[in-house]
């Protein structure tokens, strides 16, 4: 059996006002179309409130993607039926016969959106007796070998058996623009923090770190952003100043962190907030040494 499509979830989008929602979701689905079409893969993309749907052959190749953008909590990839009650058990049984053997165990986890004529322990029974004849596997809700997963959303189902996690955090682009200051990998990782939030992040490098590392975490990432370089010749503070102007940013983003030493860290965002009227984010300050770099090695960074 070949899965027919996948299943997006999002998280903090859900809790927004009706528009608001559905801005964010408008962004989300053209960050996945657009990373999609960087990597060739071709899909038909769906929505309603609360989920995404990805009609795609491609299905273990558009997973990788879409666990690296922003604002997707897990994905599955499901198939799909109508919302009758036989059609959901002939195709749950014919799924757990691939998956289930005599002595495996298994959960359903029935949920349902919209008016039917059954409630959701209907499906659970019918399913689960069925499933029982057919596998002669058993029923364990607890610490199951397999959970097979019925979502019943108005007059269509969906049936898969795993959660894959996201990333998580909001859509890039849904917040403001923010200026990072790029010196070294984990001033990387500080800006990755925040697009996770949504932030559009523009990159001031300086010329000490290498072109290739900032390339290759973008393409990674599928993120897109502009990349000034600075020369450390230049009056640094009046040209940054420029720039926060010039693109409107709200904020500036740098990798500062308490592990290189507190006075010198103190000493050098006090310069910072000197020169500048808006607020330095500083999402690192509080990490040690050994969880910047587990966490660069976590996004692709090598710190």
């Amino acid at each position: 059996m070949k899965y027919e499509l996948i299943i997006i979830r999002y998280g903090e989008i859900g809790l927004k006002a009706k528009e608001t929602r559905k801005r964010f979701e408008d962004i989300l689905v053209s960050n996945i179309k657009n990373a999609f079409i960087s990597k060739n893969l071709s899909s038909e993309i769906k929505k309603e409130r609360g989920r995404i749907y990805v009609y795609t052959t491609h299905i273990n190749e558009c997973i990788n993607v879409l666990q690296k953008i922003f604002g997707i909590t897990s994905v599955s990839p499901a198939f799909q039926t109508s919302s009758e009650i036989r059609s959901m058990s002939k195709l749950a049984v014919n799924l757990s016969k691939k998956k289930l053997s005599g002595k495996k165990t298994f959960a359903l986890r029935v949920t349902r959106t919209g008016k039917h004529d059954f409630t959701s322990q209907d499906v659970a029974i019918k399913i689960g007796n069925d499933t029982v004849k057919e596998t002669k596997a058993i029923v364990n809700l607890t610490k199951p070998d397999l959970e097979l997963f019925v979502e019943v959303r108005n007059d269509k189902a969906f049936i898969f058996t795993e959660k894959i996690r996201g990333t998580g955090g909001m859509p890039l682009g849904t917040q403001g623009n923010v200026l990072s200051i790029i010196e070294n990998v984990e001033s990387i990782l500080a800006a990755w923090y925040l697009m996770r939030r949504g932030c559009k992040s523009i990159f001031l490098k300086t010329e000490t770190l290498n072109d290739d590392i900032i390339k290759s975490f973008l393409d990674n990432w599928f993120i897109k952003t502009e990349i000034i370089t600075i020369n450390s010749k230049e009056d640094i503070f009046t040209e940054i100043n420029k720039i926060l102007t010039q693109k409107n940013c709200e904020a500036i983003v740098t990798g500062h962190t308490f592990s290189s030493g507190l006075l010198k860290t103190m000493d050098d965002l006090k310069d910072l907030k000197k020169q500048f009227k808006i607020p330095i984010l500083t999402p690192l300050i509080s990490m040690g040494k050994k969880d910047v770099h587990k966490k660069c090695r976590e996004i692709g960074l090598q710190a």
